[in-house]
């Protein structure tokens, strides 16, 4: 049996460890580089010293009274407000997750004044952590049936009608369960159940595209970009806010964050805006089969060409 030559064995190894720090990279550096600031906040009445104080920490802005503010924070357009007067008032969301509550909570406490919960997080789901989790196993559910339709079905339509069964399928189940039975989800069921499906179609369209056009190499330009790059910028377990710039704004660009922002608005913020979720979601399942439609071309005309190459004329003997 002929042995590897050396210098392949010791660039394999080389190599393997350079994949291992890109993968540590990927899923420790926005936590390591993340830090609390750019959080949109309103702030009821004029105090220079205490917008002072929060400039540091918070985007401020302002609103005229207690029930603007109100308005704002339901609506997504900030993340908490601070009441000034005689009778100082914090006002805060739990259902934009732990680490916005806990900051609005320190404010409340240099203030010396009480915390209100304006949107809370349903009894079910208290901490929120079932919420922040889900981001995760869309993704997987995506690249597992991805990778199942890519090797189990030819043909650009049969995989076209696969991809949106199992969309479809993924967002009946997983609402089901995380809404019917463990209470996560929140809001209305049809509405959570559009918004899974095409949070899983987004990424399986996209695997089984890039594999008709690539082949099996496209399942892994896929998972290392949803994975790697997406996952960890997605602003799921805390604000993209707290992502460097512009990392927080581009993890909204991928199907991650726009399904997490769009589950939490649907579940906790019905007043808040959901296009651009709903678009980049839409966009990414148009890739998937678009793809799909420019490997099935590809593959014809390969097929043709190979047909006309193997079919060479007889010549006509003539006889004198």
């Amino acid at each position: 049996m002929k042995t590897t030559p050396w210098p392949r064995v010791v660039a394999s190894a080389l190599a393997g460890s350079a994949i291992l720090a890109v993968v540590v990279l990927a899923f420790l550096w926005p936590a390591v580089t993340s830090k609390v600031g750019n959080v949109p906040v309103a702030v009821v009445g004029n105090s220079a010293a205490v917008s002072s104080q929060l400039s540091e920490t918070f985007d401020i802005g302002s609103s005229p009274d207690r029930a603007s503010a109100v308005a704002q924070i339901e609506s997504r357009e900030v993340y908490g407000a601070i009441v000034l007067g005689p009778t100082p008032e914090v006002l805060t969301a739990s259902a934009n997750g732990a680490a916005v509550s806990q900051m609005f909570t320190g404010v409340a406490s240099a203030l010396g004044t009480t915390v209100t919960d304006v949107v809370p997080l349903a009894s079910t789901d208290a901490r929120g952590a079932g919420l922040s989790a889900m981001g995760f196993p869309l993704v997987i559910g995506g690249i597992v049936g991805g990778v199942l339709i890519s090797m189990t079905v030819k043909g650009v339509w049969g995989r076209l009608v696969a991809t949106a069964v199992y969309g479809i399928g993924a967002g009946i189940v997983v609402v089901l369960i995380t809404q019917s039975w463990f209470g996560i989800l929140q809001g209305a069921m049809a509405s959570n159940m559009a918004a899974v499906t095409m949070a899983v179609l987004s990424v399986s369209a996209l695997i089984v595209g890039l594999t008709s056009i690539i082949g099996p190499a496209g399942i892994g330009v896929a998972a290392v970009l949803m994975m790697f790059i997406g996952n960890q910028i997605s602003g799921a377990t805390q604000p993209w806010q707290f992502l460097p710039e512009p990392w927080g704004a581009i993890g909204q660009l991928f199907p991650q964050g726009a399904s997490a922002t769009l589950l939490r608005a649907l579940s906790y913020f019905p007043g808040a805006p959901t296009a651009q979720a709903w678009l980049v979601l839409t966009a990414w399942i148009a890739a998937g089969a678009g793809f799909m439609a420019i490997g099935h071309r590809k593959t014809k005309a390969a097929g043709a060409s190979a047909v006309r190459a193997s079919s060479t004329p007889e010549v006509e003997r003539v006889a004198l």
